[in-house]
């Protein structure tokens, strides 16, 4: 059945005004929070509790028509799980920006490349990378959209300071409690083949600086059953592993339990990202904590700098990852 009822027509300020019989500029400063007018606050409150009862609410397109900003700033996503770290960065980064007045929308671009970028849509103020890139016709497409700042600037390296520090507290903190024989275990989603590669890596390089040679690796499925792998690694000798992230971590630990192994006695396990499992699973995990807060603050900061034209905020100093022991590392064999 068609609804044929007239739709209810948009309350504006001026019918706040012509209700109350004031001016449309007094209605408007008060609507609009406008600074530097004397208003009195009973006049103040007359306007507002006049606005909620007729229904009105901001024109939102009208505003950014007028100031000439749309007070949205487009986080572009890469095509990769949000996991714990992502997701309170992003948390955090949209709570400083709506403090600041403005909203947080993000976006992922597919490898089909079927709809039209968000950008092209919204009219954003500032177009920002998570990842610190942008292809040259991301660039084109988005300056052609009429966008004012884009970060990271073409000429820049990079947005998010991502060190991946990591890996070397995971195969240090080891190391430190006299395992030899260590693998490193990564995520076998294709998304983030980059990624996983590039913590492995860095992993062999706290291994090598260690004078050690890290195990075989595998890529798992978080969930999965990880029985070849963890058999694999005791045939080895290898008697600890570093984590790509806890949910691989805790797909160990309980591969391994269901095995008849006990963590950490028969294989110490540590993650990366002290996200919610990490206190969950039995034993609990060891591993890394980072300053995700932090950086998505930062993030805020870049936004609100490059969308006001003001020079950008230095980077964090005390983003430094935290290496958090529980229960699933010890000893060889304690």
């Amino acid at each position: 059945m068609v609804d044929s009822r007239t739709p209810t027509k948009r309350v504006t300020a001026a019918d706040v005004a012509r209700s109350l019989g004031l001016s449309r500029a007094t209605v408007g400063f008060v609507l609009n929070n406008t600074p530097g007018q004397t208003i009195s606050a009973q006049t103040r409150e007359r306007v507002l509790a006049e606005a909620t009862r007729l229904g009105y609410r901001p024109h939102t397109a009208a505003r950014a028509l007028a100031s000439g900003r749309s007070r949205i700033v487009l986080v572009v996503l890469p095509d990769w799980p949000l996991d714990f770290s992502v997701r309170r960065n992003l948390e955090e980064a949209s709570l400083a920006l709506d403090e600041a007045g403005y909203s947080l929308i993000t976006y992922t671009p597919h490898p089909t490349g079927q709809s039209r970028p968000l950008w092209e849509v919204l009219e954003p103020d500032v177009v920002l990378s998570f990842t610190g890139s942008f292809t040259d016709a991301q660039v084109a497409s988005i300056r052609a959209a009429g966008v004012r700042a884009v970060l990271p600037a073409p000429d820049a390296p990079t947005v998010a300071p991502y060190p991946e520090e990591g890996p070397l507290l995971q195969v240090g903190h080891l190391h430190a409690l006299g395992h030899r024989r260590i693998a490193y275990a990564g995520s076998a989603d294709p998304r983030i083949a980059d990624l996983v590669e590039l913590r492995r890596s860095r992993a062999g390089e706290a291994a090598a600086r260690l004078g050690l040679h890290l195990a075989p690796g595998h890529d798992l499925r978080p969930g999965a059953d990880a029985a070849d792998a963890v058999a694999g690694w005791r045939a080895a000798g290898v008697t600890a592993v570093a984590a790509y992230n806890d949910d691989i971590a805790a797909t160990l630990v309980g591969t391994a339990t269901r095995m008849g192994l006990l963590v950490p006695r028969d294989l110490s396990v540590v993650g990366h990202d002290d996200a919610p499992i990490a206190s969950i699973v039995e034993p609990r995990l060891s591993t890394v904590r980072l300053d995700t807060a932090g950086l998505g603050r930062y993030l805020a900061r870049l936004a609100l700098t490059a969308a006001e034209g003001r020079e950008p905020p230095q980077r964090p100093t005390a983003t430094a990852p935290l290496l958090v022991q529980r229960a699933s590392t010890a000893a060889p064999g304690a």
